[in-house]
């Protein structure tokens, strides 16, 4: 670690921060509130619902949406359901990943890298084995933590293991910004301008007392 370095520790979220889940996640709700409704529910309706925070886990905000279509689904057969389309029918290998070739590397010189994700250790490890990242980041997942985003406990945790010494937590929905908030860690937002919302997710972020709002993680380098 350098002595000029601002933060010590960059924390980031996995989903819309290291990986575009347009394809996986995001595509798995949409089939699941199909299968359960007949319906087909709208990515701006998503977005609403993760803009307003509370919904950072898919499967709650599927079981909900399917209430609102007038369905209501037991939670574990909209898990099974859910995990069935992502992981055995393969939606998790759409993803995309984000950062530009050698970004990481050149964090990893002067800031310890961590990972505090919505997704269980298992949906993290597929994706970051895939990548090659799996052994270069020290990871909290929904599995490690009582309590899941917009609670703090995952920065917490991380604290414990890293010490208090100053961090930045990256993510892109209001939960990240409230988490980061609780644990009194600055939050940097992302808003892809490819999105049709992005304007609205970054007012959201700005309110929720992001430091700065980024088209993605390839920019983080000017505010550190």
């Amino acid at each position: 670690m350098t002595a000029q370095n601002k933060y010590e520790t960059i924390v980031f979220d996995m989903d819309g921060v290291l990986v575009d889940v347009t394809a996986s996640y995001r595509e798995t709700i949409v089939r699941t509130v199909e299968h359960f409704t007949g319906q087909t529910v709208t990515a701006t309706r998503i977005q609403e619902y993760k803009n307003s925070g509370g919904w950072n886990n898919d499967w709650l905000l599927s079981r909900r949406l399917a209430a609102d279509f007038g369905v209501d689904v037991p939670y574990a057969e909209i898990v099974d359901y859910f995990n069935r389309v992502f992981l055995d029918e393969g939606l998790i290998h759409r993803e995309r990943w984000i950062a530009s070739p050698g970004l990481l590397e050149r964090l990893g010189e002067d800031h310890r890298l961590a990972i505090f994700t919505g997704r269980s250790r298992l949906e993290a490890s597929i994706t970051l084995n895939r990548e090659g990242w799996q052994d270069k980041f020290f990871i909290v997942t929904s599995d490690d933590v009582a309590n899941e985003k917009p609670a703090p406990d995952g920065l917490h945790r991380i604290r414990e293991v890293f010490g208090r010494g100053p961090m930045l937590y990256i993510g892109d929905t209001v939960d990240d910004a409230r988490a980061g908030r609780a644990a009194q860690v600055p939050f940097a937002g992302i808003a892809s301008p490819a999105s049709p919302w992005r304007d609205e997710l970054a007012r959201c972020l700005a309110q929720e007392g992001a430091i700065a709002v980024l088209d993605d993680i390839n920019q983080l380098e000017t505010i550190l």
